[in-house]
């Protein structure tokens, strides 16, 4: 078992390489050793392109008879834009296939191991399993439920708030932490704000890391409010998207479409945008991870339809103080602290002179 630890480390590695390049796919590595020796690495590296197993058959090439291969995820068993790669597995003459964790898709969970078993591969699975698993969580959630994974980012001072009274938020985290912000934009295929974030700050939303990927831009709008010269709309530096609702102005649309933005309208039964809607519509349009900026009324909305995955809070050791400077969560709240969302898997790391804090929502009857 040391052994096969050892190697599924290294595909593990290889995959989460590829962080923020294989959306809506998910990140896969893939070794294979014979006789003691690598002889062929392998990672999927975007949609479309051949994965990771078939990288690595062909680097090993004729010396992956009789070898193992250890790979991150179940080996696939359809045929999409690459063929399925447990038939390439057996055609390759591996004699041992070790995987990490299998497809979490209900629909096809097991059928790769089903084609390698028949066969007559040996085929060992759940190596490494939670890291495997949590290494992809955003492709986990997004290929069962059809929703991006949903993570929101909050950097406060030590008292929560999330800027003074005026509202001055420049800047609240050391540049460390600005700097790992931009990181997470990088691994996100949408970063999602409320029209008065645009309005108050006019931000880019752009990822300023070198060779970044810029997100799409999600903008909540209930009567697009937004001003035309924002830069969201004008720099052309990403996609812009601007959900809104029947209230808003079939002019206002066309100056929007016309300047490049797309403009949903939603059904939202009430004055706000359905973040439910919103939700479901970005993942008709296959964004697997979502990044909420917005500030304590969107982040509260989402959280009150249960729809958050996961929250990244900054704290800077600052005290700001007032009954007025704004909280990163605000809305209605709740009436009983036991009725308090908790989070599961908490992580603390200090970032510059903040401290990072990462966890996942547990919600009450889910």
């Amino acid at each position: 078992m040391a052994n096969h630890e050892f190697y599924m480390r290294l595909a593990l590695d290889n995959a989460r390489a590829m962080k923020g390049q294989t959306d809506p796919n998910p990140m896969v590595g893939a070794v294979i050793v014979n006789d003691n020796r690598i002889v062929g690495i392998g990672s999927h590296l975007k949609p479309g392109e051949p994965h990771a197993e078939i990288h690595a058959i062909r680097m090993a090439g004729e010396k992956t008879v009789g070898g193992t291969i250890y790979v991150t995820l179940e080996p696939c068993s359809h045929h999409g834009r690459t063929g399925p790669c447990a038939e390439a597995i057996v055609k390759a003459g591996l004699k041992k296939v070790v995987i990490a964790s299998l497809d979490p898709n209900p629909l096809v969970s097991g059928r790769g191991v089903a084609i390698l078993k028949e066969a007559g591969i040996e085929v060992i699975t759940g190596v490494l399993e939670r890291e495997s698993q949590n290494m992809n969580e955003v492709f986990n959630k997004f290929i069962v439920q059809k929703r991006p994974f949903v993570t929101t980012k909050s950097a406060v001072t030590l008292d929560g708030k999330i800027s003074t009274y005026t509202s001055d938020s420049k800047w609240i985290t050391s540049e460390e932490a600005r700097t790992d912000v931009h990181n997470i934009r990088n691994e996100n295929m949408a970063i999602l704000v409320g029209v008065n974030t645009v309005i108050k700050d006019d931000p880019e939303l752009t990822t300023r890391i070198p060779n970044g990927r810029n997100p799409i831009r999600v903008i909540l709008d209930s009567t697009l409010r937004i001003p035309l010269e924002s830069k969201v709309v004008q720099d052309g530096k990403a996609e812009s998207w601007i959900f809104t609702t029947e209230r808003a102005s079939e002019e206002k649309i066309k100056e929007l479409e016309n300047a490049g933005v797309s403009v949903f309208v939603t059904k939202s039964p009430g004055d706000q945008v359905s973040p439910v809607e919103v939700v479901d519509l970005l993942g008709e349009q296959l964004v697997s991870s979502l990044m909420i900026e917005g500030g304590g009324a969107v982040i509260a909305a989402f959280l009150q339809h249960q729809l958050v995955d996961k929250v990244v809070v900054y704290m800077a050791p600052k005290l700001v103080g007032g009954s007025h400077a704004p909280t990163f969560l605000e809305g209605t709240g709740i009436e009983k602290m036991s009725d308090a969302v908790e989070l599961r898997d908490l992580s603390v790391e200090q970032t510059g002179n903040d401290f990072k804090f990462t966890g996942y929502p547990v919600y009450q009857g889910k």
